[in-house]
This record gives C-alpha cells, structure tokens and sequence, in this order.
C-alpha cells in the first residue's frame, strides 16, 4: 500500500487528502471520484486485497447508490456479531438515490468502526451536497482522483504499475513498446499487461512485447478482435493482414480472441450490476460492461461455436494445421458472423 504524500491536492479547497490510484490506503470513506474506470478498478481492488490480508475474515458488500433503499448502508455498517471488518463498495454515486445521499451524509457524521465505506463518482453534479461534505473533512475520508490518462508519460507509469505489483520486471524500450500499440485504450493496455505477466516468462524485454503484439502500433492483436467482434468482418480480415505482414505472430492474436471471448462467455446471461458481478465473475466491472456491450447480436449456440473454434485454431496455429493464416482467416469471419455458420 503506497503511503500518503501528506498533501491535498492543488485544485479546489478540499480539506481531505486527494490522492493518485496507486496512492490508495485505509480510511473510514473512501472517494473515488473521476471518469477512469479502470483505475478507479484498481484502486477499489489494491485497497480491498491490502484490507483482506491484514484480517482474512474481511466482510465484502456491494451497493448501488442509484438504485438504493433507505437504511441500507447503515445496515451493512452495523457490527456484526463476530465483529469480522466490513468493506462496503458502493457504485453509481453520480446517479444516487435521494435515499442514498439522505442515508450518506448521516453517515458521515458517525462512521462505523471496522469499516470502509468506497464511494465511487464518476462526475457530474449529482450528490454535490454529499462530495462537498466529504471533501470538507466529513467522516475522516480521503479521495483517490481517477482522472482520464491523457498522454503516454501518465500510461507508462500505469503499467509499469502493474507490472511492479505483479513482481516483474519490463525494460523501458518494452514499456514504450506496450504503451505504443494500445495507448487508445486504456483497458485494453491493462488486459495486455495482464496477458505478459500471465503468459511471458522472465523479464519482458521489446522482443517479447514484439513477440504477442508484433511490435506495431497501427494494429494490434485487440484491434482484430475488436472489429471481428462487432461484426466488420471485412475491417477484421485487413486489420488481420495488415498485423500479420506487420510481424505479428498468430498464437498472440488468438490469445487476444480468446480473452474477449472468455469474458463473453463468463458474463453471457448473467444479471445484476458489474460492481455486483465482479468477484462472482472474476473481472472488473468495466470488462463486465465492455462484454455486455460485445455480446450484443449474440445467442448461446453462437457463442459455443466460437468457443469450439478458437480451440482448433489455436491448436492450428502452434503446428496442427499447415496454413495458420487461413486458420485465423476462418477464426476471423466465424467470430465477425457471431458465431452463425453459413
């Protein structure tokens, strides 16, 4: 858990520490304001993992502000009878229910020992009363700023982040590289980050980022995926011919397939919100809702189609098959046509 800098940030007149995502400790409320999900993600998940090692016995809840009911909070808040520590996520607070920012602001003038209280507010006006009081010292709180990553500098740092907690090492031609090929999207530059330390041993070094992303950055393994997954299969079959000339390697860009498809799968048919979703699932809740949205068009026996042919090619591109590039080919139009055989 990084330490606190001692310092409140130089806009406004908060009286509370305004602090970066990966600058998060303990507090009895926990602002989590800014349009960046995916570090707001990170933040909420590097302070529950911190809580949840210092007492195994941490209690999870999740609640949505803007679908809330009065007494909720307080409710979970409550001690329990083994006195376990509480961590409570709450979602949507820039949609929140009267009843919520009513049950809010009274909480803040007596928190809950044991107990923390995340709020996340992706911006905008609602619950101005409510962010105000905190920001103003309410309920010994301090707020971790997840604003939009504008420019290369910001995102190198968010994956060598990464990379850092993981416990390995990337060189700085590597990072360079990696933040190159997906500094459009940050979400796709965290599941790429995550892909590297999962799948490449050793140090990550520019020939490995070359490796499973080939090394451009007009198109990427994820670029593909993207536009098969839309349904642009023509889009798809250029982009895919444009990383392969580029050097891209196939066996990474059907890892990069499978990712998405995996996730797909996973949220298919499921209800509830992402922030509810996520520890069920075991993804944050912006993979959750960018799945939601991929599954558009899709039905069950589409999808286990897909899910069957990604096996064979992935089989086909690591040697089973002589022509690896059709096999991506076919992989490429099936996924762009939902999984609908012609």
């Amino acid at each position: 858990m990084a330490a606190a800098r001692g310092a409140t940030a130089a806009k406004g007149k908060a009286a509370i520490p305004q602090l970066s995502w990966n600058e998060v400790r303990p507090a009895p409320v926990v602002l989590v304001s800014g349009p960046e999900d995916v570090l707001a993600d990170r933040a909420v998940t590097m302070l529950r993992d911190f809580l949840r090692s210092e007492d195994p016995a941490l209690e999870v809840s999740d609640l949505e502000a803007d679908g809330y009911r009065r007494g909720e909070l307080l409710t979970l808040a409550s001690p329990s009878l083994f006195g376990e520590p509480r961590f409570i996520r709450v979602t949507a607070v820039e949609k929140a229910s009267d009843d919520f920012l009513l049950d809010a602001l009274d909480y803040l003038e007596s928190t809950a020992e044991q107990t923390t209280v995340v709020l996340r507010h992706r911006g905008g006006m609602r619950g101005k009363k409510l962010l105000d009081a905190i920001r103003a010292g309410g309920g010994d709180a301090i707020e971790i700023v997840c604003a939009e990553l504008k420019n290369d500098s910001a995102k190198q740092d968010f994956a060598a982040t990464e990379f850092r907690a993981a416990g390995r090492r990337i060189a700085p031609s590597a990072l360079r590289a990696l933040v190159g090929a997906f500094s459009d999207d940050l979400g796709e530059l965290a599941a790429a980050c995550r892909q590297l330390i999962a799948d490449a041993p050793g140090d990550i070094d520019e020939p490995t980022v070359a490796k499973y992303y080939g090394g451009r950055v007009e198109t990427t393994a994820f670029v593909v995926a993207d536009q098969a997954i839309a349904g642009r299969r023509g889009d798809a079959l250029v982009a895919l011919r444009q990383a392969l000339e580029s050097g891209a390697d196939p066996v990474p860009i059907v890892g990069a397939f499978a990712m998405k498809i995996r996730s797909m799968a996973k949220v298919f048919g499921t209800r509830g919100s992402s922030g509810q979703l996520a520890g069920q699932l075991g993804l944050a809740p912006w993979q959750i809702d960018r799945a939601r949205r991929d599954l558009v068009g899709w039905d069950d026996e589409g999808l286990a189609r897909v899910v069957e042919a990604l096996a064979a090619t992935d089989a086909a591109v690591k040697g089973a098959e002589r022509d690896p590039v059709f096999a991506l080919e076919r992989l490429v139009a099936l996924i762009a046509d939902r999984g609908r055989a012609r």
